[in-house]
C-alpha cells in the first residue's frame, strides 16, 4: 500500500516508522528542512521537503496513486487543505488528525468522514475506565456511523424487554449483548435484556441521543 503522510512531526514520524515496519511504501511531506534531515537520517529516503498544502508538492509526491493520504500536522487548517487536495487529486482514501475537537464537525461537513481527535480518544478511554455515563463511545466508523456501548440499569426502559420490543433510531443495530457475568451473545429479536447488560450498538452519530432515550431514558423511546 502506498501511503502519503502530511506532516513530519512526532505523530507523522512514528506513524511512518510503524508503517515502514509493516512493509508499506511511505512518503512524508514536511516543510521544515532540519526536520527533513532528521527523518532522512533515522528512517531513510521516505521524506520530501515541501508544503503539504501545495498541489505541486503533493503531485510530485504521487498523491494521485496514494492508497491512503493521512494529514497529521499540528494545524487543523493545513490538515483540511491537505485532505481536500488529496481527494481532488485522486487519493483512494483520506484520514485527518483533528487537533481541536470543535473543528471535527467542520471536517465532516467538508466530506472528511474519517477523522481522529486525540482529545476525544482520551475522553472515550477515560469513560471506559471510569464510566460516568450510560453511553460510552467505542469507535468512529465510516459513513457517519459510530459504535457505542450502552449499559442498562435495573430501571432502564429496555430492561425486561426483548430486542424486538425496542424502538431504536433508524439504521441502529445491536451487535452484541454482554450480561452482568461478562458472557457475550449475539442477539436476535427474541433475546431478552436485563439490568446489568451492556449492549454494543452501531448507530448514526446524529442518532446517539435518541438511542440513549430508547435504552436509558424515558419510556417513550420504547414500543408500548
Amino acid at each position: 500500500m502506498y501511503i502519503l503522510i502530511g506532516g513530519g512531526g512526532k505523530v507523522g514520524y512514528h506513524l511512518a516508522e510503524e508503517l515502514l515496519r509493516a512493509n508499506h511504501e511511505v512518503v512524508i511531506v514536511e516543510r521544515h528542512r532540519d526536520r527533513v534531515s532528521t527523518i532522512t537520517e533515522e528512517l531513510g529516503e521516505c521524506v520530501i521537503e515541501g508544503d503539504c498544502c501545495e498541489v505541486s508538492t503533493l503531485d510530485a509526491a504521487g498523491i494521485g496513486r496514494a492508497d491512503l493520504a493521512i494529514a497529521v500536522t499540528g494545524d487543523d487548517e493545513d490538515n483540511l487543505v491537505f485532505c481536500e487536495i488529496a481527494r481532488v487529486r485522486g487519493a483512494s482514501r483520506v484520514i485527518s488528525r483533528v487537533n481541536n475537537p470543535k473543528n471535527e464537525l467542520l471536517f465532516q461537513q467538508r466530506g472528511m468522514e474519517t477523522t481522529i481527535s486525540a482529545t476525544k480518544a482520551i475522553l472515550a478511554q477515560m469513560e471506559q475506565e471510569l464510566p460516568t455515563s450510560e453511553v460510552i463511545p467505542l469507535l468512529q466508523l465510516h459513513s457517519g456511523l459510530e459504535m457505542v456501548e450502552v449499559k442498562l440499569s435495573d430501571t432502564s426502559p429496555a430492561a425486561d424487554r426483548t430486542v424486538s420490543q425496542l424502538w431504536l433510531p433508524a439504521e441502529s443495530l445491536i451487535l452484541l449483548v454482554v450480561d452482568a457475568e461478562g458472557l457475550p451473545r449475539i442477539p436476535d429479536g427474541d433475546t431478552p435484556l436485563s439490568g446489568g447488560d451492556a449492549l454494543v450498538v452501531v448507530t448514526r452519530k446524529e442518532s446517539v441521543e435518541r438511542l440513549k432515550e430508547a435504552l436509558v431514558g424515558e419510556t417513550h423511546g420504547l414500543e408500548t
